[in-house]
């Protein structure tokens, strides 16, 4: 096996038809993961119904329900490859029904694009998006200021949009100063992989070396063992297997582990990968390892495993800081929804709201408010209604966050400060 390239997770945000995935699928066609002669049948397929400009949309939005109402309803997961990495674009549906999958499990992206159109400037979606890559923990940031061709690529109205956007930047926290932004027109492919000379005042990298300028996220292999367990099968003359990914730590033949919230211990016999045995597995590593000592019920989907002498955490309450993405009405204390962490789905009530913070600065708003909606944030408390395992973000940020759902839907996104351990 040769080396792989580092892989990073890139998601691609910003406000509904600022043309995400018009560069989405200009980037990864112009990356050579698309071959020419799909983009020819789709640029035949837009024709005929009228929507020539999606063309490159259609490369992720796939569903057939997208390409009729023109928008993006899943995630598309999809790899293409620069000099330095490999890249899986999660590409995020812009609108209000926001992506359950951007916010947890593997799709923790570690850096974003923030699309913003030339002709609008900064949206109210935009500067939601902002912020939740921020709470998502997204701390390298590429802006692509889209739809030039619009603006008869003007330098000026460039400018403009720069200001916008450095000043809800600088807001939450990011430095504009390290953070490029690049002109760029999906549509016509400008300032992609090489810089165009409708731009000739613009100095700065194209959107693939921008990309290949972004730090390989570390490998958290210093921090505690914890495997969030995505399944466990059991193998006739092997027993038990679980597998999952290793989100930090590493895991060696020979250790001592547990499984939480349950308890179970036992020792590390083998561990596989790409089926073949390996002697350790190191973050990132999607593995099955089998465990002496450890029987077909002791371990499930929403588990976490770790060294015994550092298990994970089990919450009898948790505090988080969460931004509610969407709800038909008011949430108040008492609300039960399901709470997606890691590989696990709890039900879990939120006991108090504590504070109601500005969304666009994270100040207090408001102590202990009655109640919060749609487009708030807030620092609640939560009681899971069965032992689950959760994480303070900023002890081990891959087993901190959250996704809340209900209805169908993905009402609010969130991270965990602290935990009152059972």
């Amino acid at each position: 096996m040769a080396a792989e390239k580092p892989h990073l997770n890139l998601a691609v945000i910003g406000h509904i038809d600022h043309g995400k995935s018009t560069f989405v699928g200009r980037l990864m066609y112009d990356a050579g993961a698309v071959p020419a002669h799909i983009i020819e049948k789709y640029k035949e397929e837009a024709k005929q119904k009228g929507k020539e400009s999606f063309a490159f949309a259609w490369v992720m939005d796939s569903l057939k329900e997208e390409r009729e109402r023109g928008i993006t309803i899943d995630i598309a997961h999809k790899r293409f490859d620069t000099d330095k990495f490999y890249f899986t674009v999660v590409d995020c549906p812009g609108h209000r029904d926001f992506v359950k999958n951007m916010i947890t499990g593997a799709s923790q992206a570690d850096a974003a694009i923030l699309v913003v159109a030339a002709p609008d400037g900064v949206m109210a979606q935009t500067k939601e998006h902002i912020f939740l890559s921020r709470t998502l923990g997204i701390n390298q940031l590429i802006v692509a200021i889209n739809k030039m061709d619009s603006v008869d690529y003007s330098e000026a109205r460039y400018k403009e949009v720069i200001e916008q956007v450095s000043g809800i930047l600088k807001m939450i926290g990011f430095k504009p100063s390290e953070i490029p932004f690049i002109p760029i027109s999906a549509f016509h492919g400008d300032n992609i992989v090489k810089l165009s000379p409708k731009t000739p005042w613009y100095k700065g990298p194209s959107i693939m070396t921008a990309l290949d300028n972004l730090k390989e996220p570390d490998k958290p292999s210093n921090l505690p063992l914890r495997i969030p367990v995505e399944d466990a099968y059991t193998i006739s003359g092997i027993g038990t297997v679980p597998v999952g990914r290793v989100e930090t730590g590493i895991l060696k033949k020979g250790d001592k582990v547990v499984f939480m919230p349950g308890g179970t211990t036992g020792e590390v016999k083998s561990i596989e990968m790409h089926h073949e045995e390996i002697p350790q597995a190191l973050p990132g590593d999607n593995i099955g390892w089998n465990v002496r000592g450890i029987g077909k019920n002791d371990v499930r989907r929403g588990d976490v495993c770790g060294h015994v002498d550092n298990p994970p955490s089990v919450a009898d309450e948790f505090v988080g800081q969460i931004v509610v993405l969407q709800h038909p009405s008011a949430i108040t204390a008492g609300y039960t929804p399901v709470f997606h962490a890691h590989t696990s789905q709890t039900a879990c009530q939120l006991i108090s709201l504590d504070r109601k913070l500005d969304p666009k600065t994270g100040q207090v708003k408001e102590e202990n408010p009655t109640f919060i909606k749609a487009g708030d944030a807030a620092i609640v408390t939560i009681k899971p209604t069965k032992p689950m395992v959760i994480e303070p973000v900023k002890e081990i940020p891959q087993l901190g966050r959250f996704a809340i759902r209900d209805m169908g839907m993905t009402i609010a996104a969130g991270m965990c400060m602290s935990v009152k351990q059972k």
